[in-house]
């Protein structure tokens, strides 16, 4: 059962007790991303997250680490393109001292100068080390060119050169305009009542008034020209990120969705790990995932490829997607897609800290708490047909894009001719 209080100011606490648990996890989100940031401060929301940490007016940096882990709690936060979450997952009768640390680092931070420019080079590292990293760069690539010139496009980190530009005057002004109670939502699961948190989160957060809801604008839905885009690198083998735009987060086919994702590349039973890996032995490493926006999406395929092999391993993987798009699933495959998806949702959510993300992220994002009944009655109502609907939807010759990284330089054109028909 879940609880859901809204307070005068617009700040939103929704809880889960679990009575049988010793441990209570917790999350304040905002409403703050990669999305609320205009180019010439792209990575301002992360650069605060990890300021956040490096201080209060009430809280050092070493008190906010060993208050909580000195207890055996987990201390984390990160940041989306539309939200950001700072968490705790804590022994549960540690609970009111966690809701007072988060909230402190939320509400006054010191953001001292010296640790601005610290934490300045940190993540101009970080942003370094992702480059240096074709798995995780080659997805940047792929965000380029299926969302370019859009916030969607750019990295959540950031550039380099927006980056240096950030000062403490710009961190102090974005947290000013969009960390206020009307953009914040309270998650808490585990050993807890709702009316004790809710109590101790008003007298926290009651005196700013309801402000104007933060805002972004919406992707432009228009199709761009560049379909491929390769970085040429000596590297050992070649990284793929092959995508197409899909739906919404809360489209009437998400469900639908999901399990075509299962079926194509969610785990080792998956035609995608069969047919590329085990059958031809093109890939090492291959699945898909699926990305989810409040007003778009992206369904993607990500492999390793033998080097040699780029050109054929993309075929496939593109003959396997026309598969599914042209023929039915079976009736077995369908019912394993289906008991995946809610088995791997049961056993998440019987996790305090799981169930926190569960319930904090559907609530900041649609202003909605859905339960297990409720998403079982949904997934229920699906039909293999609706896995066939959305793949027509989804692969369509237009939408394809690839990015890789590889040493390539010989294969541009073939993989240029890689088409979805």
């Amino acid at each position: 059962m879940y609880n859901k209080t809204i307070l005068d100011n617009g700040l939103s606490i929704v809880t889960h007790a679990m009575p049988k648990m010793q441990s209570a996890a917790l999350g304040i989100w905002i409403k703050a991303g990669g999305r609320y940031e205009p180019d010439e401060i792209k990575g301002i929301s992360h650069f605060l997250e990890h300021l956040l940490f490096k201080g209060t007016k009430k809280y050092s940096c070493r008190k906010i680490k060993e208050s909580i882990e000195g207890v055996g709690g987990l201390l984390n936060a990160f940041t989306s393109e539309e939200l950001t979450c700072y968490l705790v997952k804590i022994p549960a009768g540690y609970l009111e001292k966690a809701l007072d640390i988060l909230s402190d680092m939320v509400l006054n931070p010191s953001l001292p100068e010296p640790e601005v420019e610290k934490e300045k080079q940190v993540i101009l590292e970080e942003i370094k080390m992702y480059k240096d990293q074709p798995q995780s760069y080659v997805y940047e690539l792929l965000d380029e060119i299926m969302w370019p010139g859009e916030p969607l496009g750019a990295p959540v980190i950031g550039t380099v050169n927006s980056v240096s530009r950030l000062v403490r005057k710009d961190l102090n002004s974005f947290k000013m305009s969009l960390y206020n109670p009307s953009n914040m939502i309270i998650s808490a699961a585990g050993l807890l009542t709702h009316k004790k948190l809710s109590g101790l989160v008003k007298g926290i957060f009651s005196s700013p008034k309801k402000q104007a809801p933060n805002k972004f604008s919406p992707t432009i839905e228009g199709e761009p020209s560049q379909r491929l885009k390769i970085f040429y690198k000596d590297t050992e083998q070649t990284h793929l990120a092959l995508g197409f735009k899909s739906f919404k987060r809360d489209h009437p086919l998400r469900h639908a969705l999901s399990l075509l994702h299962i079926i194509l590349g969610a785990n080792m039973s998956s035609r995608l790990f069969n047919e590329v890996r085990e059958k031809r032995g093109l890939a090492y490493e291959i699945g898909t995932q699926v990305k989810r926006f409040q007003d778009t999406g992206a369904f993607i395929v990500h492999a390793g490829i033998d080097n040699q092999k780029a050109v054929p391993a993309v075929e496939l993987i593109l003959a396997e997607l026309k598969k599914i798009r042209d023929n039915p699933v079976s009736a077995d495959e369908f019912r394993r897609a289906r008991e995946f998806y809610l088995g791997q949702l049961m056993l998440a959510l019987e996790d305090t800290l799981d169930h926190m993300l569960w319930i904090g992220e559907t609530t900041a994002s649609l202003n909605k708490t859905y339960s297990i009944s409720d998403i079982i009655k949904e997934v229920n109502k699906i039909s293999r047909q609706d896995i066939g609907k959305v793949a027509k939807e989804v692969f369509r010759v237009e939408k394809l894009r690839i990015a890789l990284i590889g040493p390539l330089k010989d294969k541009e054109e073939a993989l240029r001719q890689c088409r979805l028909y």
